[in-house]
């Protein structure tokens, strides 16, 4: 016997909702129910059961255009999804679902979707955040599945009009450094008795490396004969928010940097001072696996360490704020202004050679010394 549930909303009113066996899922061979909620009152619930008993009675089973739920074919859609991308980057897309999509469709019959459904979502999520674009690129790819699936015979994303995000908020800081402000940074940090944040942040911004990057980094991967830098993996988020290791995404991202001597000299010294505090904390730092940035267990830092360093110390200071990958877009500046080419400077970010436009528009900057030096060559041609 189906049970019909009464449930609350976050505003406090009531609803109540019931699930139903429909037969056996085409798709699947497996068992299926669907559940229909939203009903005001238990006696528009008990009518809309009462309804769909019948034609499953009638039928045999419901037509499967009649019972799939945007939610199931997400699960149907996201089985196929798993296998074609890294874990950090199916736990980014299940959060995406999860907040954002599902609670708005999931419990909506896919096939009775419609135009204007999906126009006032977007709508909505254009007024709420600026990724509101990947949220509905998301949906889309479940209706696609869902159409070649024959689930729905029209896809109504196809027809809503996408909003478009305007820049009226004039200016924005510049998420890098001037050499100036770079060297007034580490003026700001003593080398003697905070050398782990100092070589941190130096290898940042003299090395061009991402955050996880840096964070993975073990002492193998450090050559001080050859002062260079190997980045061979990275950590970030996987399933559930535990840290996982991974490789870079492109074999342009495994790279070896090379290091100029003060960096490799820092690098040499916090080794000697981390090994001297793991050991008074019972750990052995001998092993060429060890962490060059660790925790007090010995793990893997908090990705959010660097964040709150960088904040306290700019907080401190008169520099404009800047975000960790900041260091990233200061270094690819500098190497910019000392006339490095553009295939060095993907070669040392790790851009692949179709990420030019990237090294280019996201990751150089023009300065104000660079402004200053076109004035005078400008000058001396005119003159």
């Amino acid at each position: 016997m189906t049970n019909i549930y009464k449930y609350t909303l976050k505003n406090g009113s009531t609803r109540y909702k019931f699930q139903a066996y429909t037969g056996v899922n085409p798709l699947t061979g497996k068992q299926s129910t669907t559940t229909r909620s939203g009903f005001k009152t238990k006696k528009e619930a008990t009518i809309a059961l009462s309804r769909l008993q019948l034609e499953i009675e009638t039928k045999g089973s419901l037509d499967i255009k009649q019972k799939m739920l945007f939610a199931d074919v997400y699960t149907e859609w996201h089985d196929q999804y798993i296998n074609t991308v890294r874990e950090s980057t199916d736990e980014k897309t299940r959060r995406i679902f999860k907040v954002h999509i599902l609670p708005a469709l999931g419990n909506f019959i896919i096939s009775k979707i419609t135009i204007n459904q999906c126009q006032r979502l977007v709508n909505q999520w254009y007024q709420e955040a600026k990724s509101f674009k990947k949220w509905f690129n998301y949906t889309a790819m479940i209706f696609d599945f869902a159409l070649k699936r024959g689930l729905i015979d029209k896809d109504p994303t196809k027809f809503v009009t996408v909003p478009k995000l305007i820049d009226d908020s004039g200016d924005k800081p510049a998420n890098f450094w001037t050499r100036q402000e770079l060297q007034t940074f580490f003026s700001l940090i003593n080398p003697n008795t905070d050398l782990e944040k100092y070589t941190m942040f130096r290898t940042l911004a003299y090395s061009g490396v991402r955050k996880g990057e840096l964070l993975a980094l073990t002492w193998s991967d450090i050559n001080f004969s050859k002062n260079t830098l190997r980045v061979n993996k990275t950590i970030t988020q996987g399933i559930g928010g535990k840290t996982i290791v991974q490789a870079p995404k492109s074999r342009a991202g495994r790279r070896t940097i090379e290091l100029d001597p003060i960096t490799i000299n820092t690098l040499r010294r916090w080794k000697l001072t981390q090994k001297t505090k793991l050991l008074e904390l019972g750990f052995n730092a001998n092993s060429n696996k060890q962490l060059v940035f660790s925790s007090n267990t010995n793990h893997f830092k908090s990705m959010n360490t660097p964040t709150k360093w960088l904040n306290n110390i700019i907080e401190h200071s008169n520099l404009h704020h800047i975000s960790v990958h900041g260091f990233r877009h200061t270094h690819a500046s500098m190497l910019y202004q000392a006339g490095v080419g553009l295939k060095e400077t993907q070669a040392r970010l790790g851009h692949s050679r179709s990420d030019s436009s990237t090294t280019l528009d996201v990751y150089t900057h023009t300065t104000k010394e660079q402004n200053i030096e076109a004035l005078n060559k400008f000058e001396r041609f005119i003159n």
